[in-house]
């Protein structure tokens, strides 16, 4: 079995673990409960937004787990609505926090202002108030934008990815430019867990449909951000190291495709 290391190198050094708990609409009242059985479990990243109106929680999650602060890796997520104030932003995000620094702050979306709101992220890196910084949705073209105005690159890009949404061309550009690609939603929210081969990989893995699908992503060389607020699921998203998706499975995976976004429905991205 090819063992996959638990953490990844971003190309200016840092280190980001590959599985990740994304805080999408858990409850800023008990998202440091979850925070604390995944820490129990073996997580070592956060992954937070201003948007999700939880970085409170979030913070008092990591607080009360009495992990020493660089053993912990927090992302949180410049807002559209502040691509106007983006340090503002960032600093009322860190006194949500309270955890010092930011591991890695992104831009939520490539909406209005994004690229003078990209020179702001590119000072809060320079002052080391972020340990790196990436963007978050951003197709081919924008990176291609973005790579032309200069300075400094994105270390990554956190888009939607499954094996129903297999951006493979967007994955191969931006692991070409050393870009590291962050996956959001890698169980569809539930909305293709019941899949025939999805299950039939799973039972003769003897392993769980989400498992599968984690793992996935993993063998594609991403890091990968399950969702879950269900203390037993969290610890089954995270037992994903002790077994590996054969070149064949991979393959039938990979065949999944149908460009399907389980956040917008009829949403179709085959970049």
């Amino acid at each position: 079995m090819n063992k996959i290391p638990k953490t990844i190198k971003l190309y200016n050094g840092v280190e980001i673990p590959r599985i990740g708990l994304g805080v999408w609409k858990i409850d800023n009242s008990k998202v440091d409960q979850v925070i604390s059985w995944a820490i129990e479990t073996g997580y070592r990243h956060i992954d937070t937004a201003c948007a999700y109106r939880n970085e409170n929680g979030v913070g008092l999650g990591i607080r009360q787990s009495n992990l020493n602060r660089q053993d912990i890796f927090v992302t949180t997520k410049l807002a559209i609505q502040d691509f106007f104030k983006p340090e503002k932003a960032f600093s009322q995000s860190l006194d949500k926090l309270k955890t010092g620094y930011i591991d890695l702050y992104l831009l939520h979306w490539p909406f209005l202002n994004w690229k003078n709101a990209w020179k702001s992220l590119e000072n809060i890196y320079k002052n080391g108030q972020a340990k790196a910084i990436g963007v978050s949705n951003f197709s081919i073209k924008q990176l291609e934008e973005l790579k032309k105005i200069g300075g400094i690159k994105p270390m990554v890009n956190q888009v939607e990815l499954s094996p129903f949404l297999f951006r493979e061309k967007l994955i191969d550009y931006c692991q070409s430019e050393n870009i590291v690609v962050e996956a959001y939603s890698p169980l569809t929210r539930g909305k293709r867990i019941d899949d025939q081969t999805l299950t039939e990989i799973a039972k003769g893995s003897r392993k769980t449909v989400a498992q599968i699908m984690i793992r996935w992503g993993l063998q594609h060389n991403l890091v990968v951000l399950p969702k879950s607020e269900t203390k037993s699921h969290i610890q089954s998203n995270f037992d994903v190291f002790d077994f590996e998706i054969d070149k064949k499975d991979m393959q039938k995976l990979d065949l999944l495709n149908e460009n399907f976004s389980a956040l917008i429905p009829g949403w179709s991205r085959k970049d």
